[in-house]
């Protein structure tokens, strides 16, 4: 039984060794390419997402990683990576190009809202200057209104400016030299003015009928020669006979009525308001005979 054991073992033995052999001749170049403290692998310092990156690398049959695969085994890691930093470029740019066309709008409907609010600021101002336009007729309607209104507020009316008295003879209606040359200085300063008036009124010292048609024909005799020999328009004269109606004593200045005594025409020079204003009315002297002073 011994001799059998000792046959057996004589013929594994030299096949064992042969296998331990071969083997150590195959792990010797492998462990010289592998780092001298083959206790620690090579770790990866990269971050890796959840999913494929996260599980642990699958060892080869030599118990590690093939160190013939190792560029493999990199690309194959790295390739997830390279897949979500591009799509990460991708949206990154779409980010990029959606801000820049948000930009574009958000620059667009500012200047569309700044041109809005400058054509409406020119509204506002074109109407203001519109207003202020419109506010200056109204001011200029407003003062022809008044003007005309005070044109026609003025038509009628008419203030004493000078009198002149025109003296007769008892019982004669001839103007004497004296008459006539107080009639010329009155026709020259009236001639070529407007807006006035002459009042003539005649006095005669008789009674009744007699008085009035006396008187009247002193008014006729003054109002002739001014339109015969100097052209007064007739239109202008006012004529009155009075025969001998007292005067009033605020005429005369008296307390009380005067009685006419001799027979004379008075001539007033009433001025109109708005011939007043342009200066155009005549401004007399009063005579010296006897006028009464305004």
């Amino acid at each position: 039984m011994s001799s059998m054991n000792f046959k057996v073992s004589r013929l594994y033995i030299p096949g064992q060794i042969a296998a331990l052999a071969l083997a150590s001749a195959l792990i010797f170049p492998a462990g010289a390419q592998t780092p001298a403290d083959s206790s620690q692998t090579p770790t990866d310092t990269r971050p890796v997402t959840p999913g494929k990156l996260s599980e642990p690398p699958q060892e080869g049959f030599w118990g590690k990683v093939n160190p013939f695969a190792r560029k493999k085994w990199v690309a194959k890691r790295l390739d997830p990576i390279k897949g979500q930093l591009n799509e990460l470029d991708e949206v990154s740019a779409q980010n990029a190009k959606d801000i820049k066309d948000v930009d574009a709008r958000s620059q667009a409907g500012i200047q569309k809202a700044q041109s809005t609010a400058d054509a409406a600021n020119q509204l506002a101002t074109n109407a203001g200057t519109q207003a202020q336009q419109a506010g200056t007729v109204a001011g200029q309607a407003t003062g022809k209104v008044n003007t005309i209104n005070g044109t026609v507020d003025g038509l009628d009316k008419y203030s004493e400016k000078n009198t002149v008295s025109i003296s007769f003879r008892r019982g004669s209606t001839v103007l004497s030299a004296d008459a006539k040359e107080q009639l010329d200085d009155l026709a020259t300063k009236l001639s070529g003015q407007q807006g006035y008036l002459l009042e003539v009124e005649a006095h005669a010292p008789y009674a009744g009928a007699n008085g009035i048609q006396s008187s009247d024909k002193l008014a006729e005799v003054v109002k002739r020669y001014l339109v015969t020999q100097h052209e007064i328009p007739v239109y202008r004269m006012h004529a009155v006979a009075l025969g001998n109606a007292p005067l009033s004593p605020t005429a005369t200045g008296d307390t009380k009525p005067t009685p006419v005594k001799t027979s004379y025409v008075e001539l007033r020079l009433m001025e109109n308001s708005l011939a007043a204003q342009d200066g155009s009315t005549p401004r007399l002297n009063p005579s010296q005979t006897g006028a009464a002073q305004p």
